[in-house]
């Protein structure tokens, strides 16, 4: 399948039902997200954001693999590391509570909470996101929340968020 086909087809849908959709599988395409977050197809970046927000919004994840899915197309593409990046946040209020909402590269917005939860894998720092999705936290954002970081009795470091304690890593 060519990348403007695809395209075509994702650009015809208002919403992206995924879950609703059965389409055939039809192969790989050479489309991969980097581990920066960058998306490259044919090993070229895709520099145009609304491209990438197209893509992202029929992105879904099946055990260990990532596919790009339209009503009529199933396309493997490829992610290094997480598909997306937690690239800034900000703290507030939610429903009297303080609370971390996080915005990753394509400017989805999170409150972490038990839904979207703060995971330390093998020392890096991931937020759970709906479908099974996940954002790894950039390491900017990282070394911000360790300077809020608390200490807690069992000697890790955690941030708190919607009632939530999520560590950090250990003293």
């Amino acid at each position: 399948m060519s990348l403007d086909k695809l395209l075509e087809q994702l650009e015809s849908c208002q919403h992206a039902p995924t879950e609703m959709w059965d389409p055939p599988y039809c192969g790989e395409i050479p489309l991969c997200i980097k581990a920066n977050g960058d998306w490259e197809y044919q090993n070229s970046k895709i520099e145009r954001p609304r491209l990438v927000k197209l893509f992202a919004s029929v992105l879904v994840r099946e055990q260990q693999d990532y596919y790009l899915v339209t009503p009529a197309e199933k396309v493997k593409i490829q992610v290094e590391d997480a598909p997306f990046i937690v690239t800034e946040w900000r703290q507030l209020e939610v429903a009297g509570q303080p609370a971390i909402e996080v915005a990753t590269n394509i400017g989805e917005r999170y409150i972490l909470s038990a839904r979207t939860p703060l995971v330390v894998e093998k020392g890096v720092p991931y937020v759970c996101l709906p479908r099974g999705m996940t954002a790894k936290v950039h390491r900017n954002v990282y070394y911000q929340w360790a300077e809020l970081a608390q200490h807690a009795p069992n000697n890790e470091f955690v941030i708190h968020s919607a009632g939530q304690a999520f560590t950090l890593g250990q003293a």
